[in-house]
């Protein structure tokens, strides 16, 4: 197989700009995807997350991109808004090369600015599939006579209900288009859209040897839902990720997780779709200038994310299914570095656990760890704690007896340095009461352990010993 990317068929001056990006040899899915797509035909390509899937459908689109026309060209449709935002990155690099220009289209941004640029017939648009269904509304753009049709991460727009947008989208395209498809995971309803408005499609299939990346050391930590939040931060206080996404379910889970995890000294921010988009682009920025250590997000909003140097993926929330954890994991070990995926599991996950392994064809390593009791039980507890030693308190002083679980606290504690426990322990020498074994006299002892004391200490036993007294 070629393993140069002129040797594909890429021209010189794309392979300079790829070079100065330090990308020199293509991946597999780029090798298996490019000689087809140049060639004019449809394909579909499974392949997993962080294998090069954007460049394996960017390069064709501009080797055939005509710069003279004045017209969309090329319409990329993906899920989320920051997949929109991070492809018309990678695109920009390039663009310049071929002369092309690039306009990212979602949700958040001002609709009167983005109609604008619109107005200047951008030969290449990413957009998500809401945002373009505005801009086709209000006929601000025209997509008409584009050449290629782009279905990026496919499963994850099935997932998130886009099918119906993503059809009425396609059917307002020209039916001699080319269209490529491209996913980690390939459903019944995915390929279904695909038999119904591809063209023969080549099938390409990147395997490898497991489901998952195998430089990504996965890892499934058993442990309660008290005590979920304590192993999460033990976790990452030993493991010091370079750079952390942590998954939750929800948007109330992940900014309840974000706020705790400041309060305990991370430098750690949110991502879900309850942000505005100002926000959002304010916080992916920090994360990717390495100014924000810990991403926590949502499925939705994470979806698709290319940080270079993520180094742990933790999910706080198991995932639905095998689909779901493949694509959170993939954040991590991109581009051949290696990386770490931590799940963390509680017993009413387990079931769950069980689908994702067979989904993915493999074991997880399993480890137990050590449970903290969260700050608010520690709390509860210690109030508990300190209303149980005021109520003894009064009834050493009412001259009640104590009970034979604080006389056998006593003898088994009174050489701690705790001042409940000596007094206990002088109140049952005042009874008469001796330890077993014990060859002195009652007085001799309690002169010993008077001697002992501190000032202080003494006094305050040798007040109740006498109250004590009085009261038999």
């Amino acid at each position: 197989m070629k393993n140069t990317f002129i040797e594909l068929g890429i021209a010189e001056q794309l392979a300079a700009e790829l070079k100065m990006n330090g990308i020199t040899e293509p991946t597999p899915v780029q090798k298996a995807a490019i000689p087809e797509l140049l060639r004019g035909a449809d394909v579909i390509a499974k392949a997993q997350t962080g294998t090069g899937k954007t460049l394996a459908f960017t390069l064709p689109i501009l080797m055939k991109l005509n710069p003279q026309k004045d017209q969309v060209q090329a319409l990329i449709l993906t899920p989320t808004r920051e997949l929109a935002i991070q492809i018309t990155s990678e695109v920009k690099k390039l663009a310049g090369a071929m002369q092309a220009t690039v306009l990212a289209c979602y949700g958040g941004q001002d609709v009167t600015a983005q109609i604008k640029k619109l107005q200047k017939s951008p030969h290449i648009v990413v957009a998500t599939p809401g945002r373009l269904l505005d801009h086709l509304r209000r006929e601000s753009i025209n997509i008409g006579k584009i050449s290629s049709l782009v279905l990026d991460e496919a499963d994850q727009m099935l997932h998130m209900g886009f099918l119906p947008e993503v059809e009425s989208i396609i059917v307002q395209t020209p039916k001699a288009r080319q269209t490529m498809l491209f996913s980690a995971t390939m459903p019944d309803a995915i390929r279904q859209l695909a038999a119904q408005y591809m063209n023969k499609p080549q099938q390409i299939d990147i395997q490898t040897e497991q489901v998952t990346l195998k430089n990504i050391k996965q890892r499934v930590v058993e442990t309660t839902d008290r005590g979920k939040q304590a192993a999460l931060i033990e976790l990452l206080r030993s493991q010091n990720p370079f750079l952390a996404v942590i998954f939750c379910r929800t948007k109330l889970r992940a900014s309840k997780l974000t706020e705790a995890l400041q309060e305990a000294g991370f430098n750690a921010d949110e991502l879900h779709g309850d942000l505005t988009q100002a926000k959002r682009e304010q916080v992916m920025r920090k994360f990717r200038e390495l100014k924000l250590q810990i991403l926590v997000a949502t499925d939705v909003a994470a979806r698709g994310l290319d940080v270079e140097g993520v180094s742990h993926v933790y999910n706080y929330d198991i995932p639905l299914d095998a689909e779901s954890y493949i694509h959170r994991i993939g954040r991590t070990g991109r581009a051949g570095h290696s990386g770490y995926a931590i799940t963390l599991v509680t017993a009413k996950d387990m079931s769950k656990l069980d689908l994702i392994e067979r989904g993915i064809k493999m074991t997880i390593a399993r480890r137990a760890i050590e449970q903290q009791e969260p700050a608010s039980g520690r709390k509860e507890r210690a109030g508990k704690e300190n209303r149980g030693s005021r109520q003894r308190s009064r009834q050493d002083a009412i001259g009640s007896p104590p009970s034979k679980q604080h006389e056998g606290r006593a003898k088994t504690k009174a050489k701690k340095d705790n001042p409940w426990e000596i007094t206990q322990a002088d109140l049952e020498f005042a009874q008469g009461k001796k330890e077993k074994g014990a060859r002195k006299s009652s007085g001799s002892q309690a002169k010993s352990r008077s001697g002992s004391k501190p000032r202080s200490q003494a006094g305050r036993s040798g007040g109740r010993s006498s109250s004590r007294r009085r009261s038999q």
